[in-house]
């Protein structure tokens, strides 16, 4: 790696709220002096999100996908540390014109939209360990370092741009990637559909043409760089149809002043998307000499109409740089309301905070997944979906939890000979007993094997068809009937429980709060809930309490 100085790690202020920000550094020397896995940090991010209005349903969508991938390691490995990044991107001439529209200094309009992510998070269960903001002192120090080293390597010159530019999407678009639809007396950009103007200014350009050859050879021989594989495959298509144009990275100072000012030239702004795709070297302490225990990333969850500024900006400054580039770029499709596109203007946005008031965080999340999570096309939002979905697992998991501990159930177990699960893997179970039992043997590893290919809906899919199972045993054997002897209650009873037991742990990243609902009331020890433990038999239940699992509607045991 390339450092032209170093900096010492230190606390540090956010620009526009002076306040101390110390986690990430806690994290890094944690990381540093504490680690016993023998493995790097697992680091993941989000995108950081643009403040320029309230957070909505895309960006739960972000937060919840990269959510699951860090709580599944930290259940997989937990001896291993995972930094998690996400944050708000608060420059640029957007946020700079809906600060004017308002009648306020942008740095207001940023504190107090950059709260509503944060609080986005916290009310969606989001573990992220860094909250990172491109205000913050720590930030611009990073993204003038890279300035200087790519200037350094005269990788930027000055020159003039003249093309399409787009104020809503912040990006310089070419001829090609413009179309001028008969509906309209604006043209738009092919891929995002914005509203595109005429510009012609000088600029500070990137010598993005030099690392045309390396970013195709590099993606053609990492067939996991991109997923889904489709847009690795447009990619490399891209990189051999079409010559790279150099990227303008600057904007005159008259045109834009909310912007961090070009080292050495005070009359230029960096261009927004320079400076926050280095957030991701920020949220890692660069550049301190330290960072590179963190980078690169695992994971870098996006959405998928900004795979080009992920996949090709990005590296092309990482590889000037000599930095290794991100493992996997997840780039999820969108969120739509009625097979349209939410918009402001048409009022078919839905509220994220609304939605998890209504039916629940975990409901929420649980949909999220089960629905999009294999990302390929996009998904329409229905609130009659979410109610169903929510329905659903509040069924088969809540519900379930319920029949299986009441004292109907349990009085009938307790006139039975005590008998321990492990005693129980000893008989022969036949009928629905046994194909349940059959199921969630295979559980643990259907799980992995679909986590590890990223197909999370996939993996929702194995645990909910177990539960189904179990649900429908549990019917069929009704150990609450007095016409079933006791014994026949005692094995539904503990077979139930260790379903409970096993889909437990492997719920954890989807539905993080019912899922240690369920393992406290199974009294699973803390150190029982990882991955290695859900196998059958290979963990124990203490004493069992039945509580209710989700928060929202009540759950109604049927039967017993």
């Amino acid at each position: 790696m390339l450092f032209c100085r170093k900096i010492p790690i230190r606390a540090p202020t956010c620009i526009s709220c002076r306040s101390r920000l110390p986690t990430l550094y806690q994290f890094l020397s944690t990381a540093i002096d504490t680690s016993t896995s023998g493995q790097r940090p697992f680091y993941i991010t989000t995108p950081i999100f643009y403040p320029n209005a309230a957070p909505h349903i895309g960006h739960l969508y972000s937060l919840v996908t990269a959510d699951i991938f860090a709580r599944f390691t930290r259940i997989s490995e937990p001896d291993r540390l995972v930094h998690f990044l996400t944050g708000t991107d608060e420059h640029g001439l957007k946020i700079q014109k809906a600060a004017k529209d308002r009648g306020i200094e942008p740095s207001v309009l940023c504190d107090a939209l950059s709260e509503q992510f944060r609080r986005l998070g916290t009310r969606a269960n989001i573990s992220n360990t860094v909250f990172l903001r491109t205000t913050e002192t720590r930030h611009r120090e990073a993204v003038e370092h890279v300035w200087r080293d790519l200037a350094a390597q005269d990788l930027i010159y000055k020159g003039t741009y003249s093309g399409w530019y787009s104020i809503s999407d912040e990006c310089f678009y070419t001829d090609s990637q413009i179309t001028h639809p008969p509906s309209s007396l604006t043209p738009i950009s092919i891929e995002t559909g914005s509203a595109v103007e005429w510009s012609s200014e000088s600029n500070y350009k990137f010598r993005l043409s030099s690392f045309q050859e390396r970013l195709l050879d590099y993606y053609t021989a990492n067939p996991k760089s991109i997923y889904p594989p489709a847009h690795r495959e447009r990619l490399i298509q891209t990189l051999k149809d079409e010559p790279l144009d150099d990227l303008s990275i600057s904007r005159p100072r008259e045109r834009l002043t909310w912007g961090i000012p070009v080292p050495g030239d005070m009359s230029h702004t960096m261009y927004v998307w320079f400076d926050a795709l280095t957030v991701y070297l920020t949220g890692v302490g660069f550049p301190a000499e330290r960072q590179g225990l963190l980078w690169p990333p695992n994971i870098q969850v996006i959405g998928k109409d900004i795979v080009r500024f992920h996949a090709l900006y990005l590296p092309a400054m990482l590889l000037a740089m000599g930095m290794p580039l991100s493992h996997t770029l997840l780039a999820h499709a969108h969120w739509t309301a009625q097979q349209r596109k939410m918009s402001k203007s048409i009022g078919n946005v839905a509220d994220p905070f609304d939605a998890m008031d209504t039916w629940g965080v975990d409901a929420v999340r649980f949909y999220m997944a089960r629905v999009g999570g294999r990302f390929r096309d996009d998904v329409d939002w229905s609130p009659e979906q979410l109610e169903k979905h929510a329905d659903e697992i509040r069924s088969l998991l809540g519900n379930f939890f319920l029949r299986i501990t009441s004292k109907t159930i349990q009085k009938r177990v307790a006139s039975a000979p005590q008998l321990t699960f492990i005693q129980l893997l000893d008989q022969s179970l036949d009928g629905p007993n046994g194909d349940v039992l059959s199921s969630l043997r295979n559980l643990k590893g259907k799980v992995e094997q679909c986590m590890e290919k990223f197909e999370v809906g996939d993996a929702l899919d194995a645990i909910i068809l177990v539960l189904r199972e179990a649900n429908g045993a549990l019917t069929h054997t009704a150990p609450w009937s007095t016409q079933n002897p006791p014994e026949a209650a005692q094995v539904s009873y503990l077979l139930s429980l260790e379903v409970l037991r096993v889909t437990g742990i492997c719920l954890q990243p989807f539905i993080p709060e019912a899922a240690h609902n369920l393992l406290d009331a199974l009294g699973v020890p803390k150190a029982e809930q990882s991955m290695n433990l859900a196998a059958v038999g290979k963990g124990s239940i203490g004493k069992v309490k039945g509580v209710k699992l989700f928060e929202g509607k009540r759950e109604i045991p049927s039967g017993g």
